[in-house]
């Protein structure tokens, strides 16, 4: 398998000045090998520690993701650029004829630069950059060859910079509020925050492949009825007994799942939160960790966590439409008016609209991306809830996984099935879309 090294040693080895120890090779050699994982790990943690909701939190992977890729790309002539694939991206700047680069080390750097517009700790990501080109240094990196590839990684990344800043995204806090009204069966606010709906004008921004936010929208939920024998209230019914009846392994499931970047916790009089990944940064990890298991080059993992971060991306554009569109009450608000007063989710219920399901769609369009790419059959093991103190999971497909993690939101309380079965499906849609795409 074709591996960064060699692309290391065409364009390091004849350039470095003087001879280096073998331990002070090897351990340059391992910064070229496949860095994205490991920046995307620590862009993870600002995330969280920024506490983005999902959202928001998939716009950062896809741009990062994406601007690593451009500065890659050409040390790899078989993958073509993103540009022109995807909505409103222009040709990203050209290396210089005759000028040496490191393309890894570009790759990083145009990961970062763009990471540090898009967080609001971006000096935490400056100073990762800064350690990096520290490390570089030390191993005695020749100070030209990491000059031109810093800087061409910053002409890259300011690039995409400049291409996400006409998305709408600094826009949208202006567009016209969202208004709850009293209708039945509309979203209300929830318990125990009752926070404002969340992100309202999502569907505003450009997609990265769709053609519209709506290209994909799902049919109208259930419609909403208070009889004991209506189909909706039989859905209800469902997610009451999945909570108060939970079968053995139902549970553990709703928590394996539940990826909400800011759940508030009370202690008597005091409120506190705790900070989580997002379903956006779980399954960022899954595309992470295979392409680490499947020891591919940098090439190879910058593709598939770039089309997995795209997917994701669209797929909450996507899944916003849908839900602000059809505005759809809450299983909480429903079971507590009209079946048990004192029911509870298992896992606190977000603030926005309940159809259709996020998690399903967005976890359907990464799925679908990473079946394509590594097949059907693909047994691999989970640890992205490890530092949040749950074992590993394995899973027999990729699908498996997002399944499971569609009907955890039943099993947690905070969406009926239907949201959960069209959100699937509006996720594959999305998935398949980008790939028919990126081809």
């Amino acid at each position: 398998m074709k591996k960064i090294l060699i692309i290391a040693c065409c364009f390091l080895y004849g350039i470095f000045c003087g001879c280096r120890q073998k331990d002070n090779t090897a351990a340059l050699n391992k910064l070229y090998e496949n860095p994205l994982p490991d920046w995307n790990k620590k862009l993870t943690q600002v995330i969280i520690s920024d506490i983005f909701i999902p959202a928001v939190s998939s716009r950062i992977f896809a741009y990062t993701n994406i601007a690593a890729y451009e500065a890659l790309r050409p040390a790899y002539k078989n993958y073509p650029s993103y540009a022109g694939k995807l909505n409103g991206l222009q040709p990203v700047p050209m290396p210089k004829q005759g000028q040496q680069y490191s393309y890894p080390v570009a790759s990083v750097i145009a990961f970062s630069t763009v990471a540090q517009k898009l967080v609001f700790d971006g000096n935490a990501i400056k100073k990762m950059e800064q350690e990096y080109i520290a490390q570089l240094q030390s191993f005695n990196m020749g100070q030209a060859l990491l000059d031109s590839s810093v800087s061409y990684g910053h002409a890259v990344g300011n690039h995409i910079i400049s291409w996400a800043a006409a998305d709408g995204y600094l826009q949208r806090n202006s567009l016209p509020a969202f208004i709850v009204t009293k209708e039945a069966g509309r979203w209300q606010p929830t318990p125990p925050n009752y926070a404002d709906a969340s992100e309202t004008n999502w569907k505003t921004l450009r997609p990265l492949t769709l053609d519209s936010c709506s290209q994909f929208k799902p049919v109208a939920p259930t419609k909403f009825d208070t009889a004991k024998n209506s189909a909706f209230y039989k859905e209800a019914y469902q997610v009451f007994t999945a909570v108060k009846n939970p079968q053995a392994t139902d549970s553990a499931v709703a928590w394996y799942w539940d990826d909400n970047p800011n759940t508030s916790l009370t202690d008597g009089h005091i409120t506190y939160f705790q900070q989580k990944n997002s379903p956006g940064g779980h399954w960022i990890h899954i595309a992470c960790s295979v392409a680490q298991k499947e020891k591919f080059d940098a090439m190879k993992t910058v593709a598939l966590v770039s089309k997995t971060a795209i997917a994701l991306y669209d797929a909450f554009i996507s899944c916003w439409d849908a839900k602000y569109t059809y505005n759809y009450i809450r299983p909480e608000t429903f079971i507590n008016k009209y079946i048990d007063k004192n029911w509870e989710p298992l896992i606190q219920t977000p603030a926005f609209p309940e159809y259709p399901s996020g998690h399903s769609v967005a976890s359907s369009s990464a799925a679908t991306v990473l079946t394509q790419t590594l097949g059907d059959k693909y047994v691999f093991i989970d640890s992205a809830e490890v530092p949040y103190g749950r074992p590993t999971r394995q899973f027999n497909s990729f699908y498996e996984a997002s399944d499971q993690a569609s009907i955890s939101r039943l099993y947690g309380g905070i969406h009926f099935i239907t949201a959960i079965t069209k959100g699937k499906e509006e996720g594959r849609k999305v998935g398949s879309y980008v790939m028919d795409k990126l081809k």
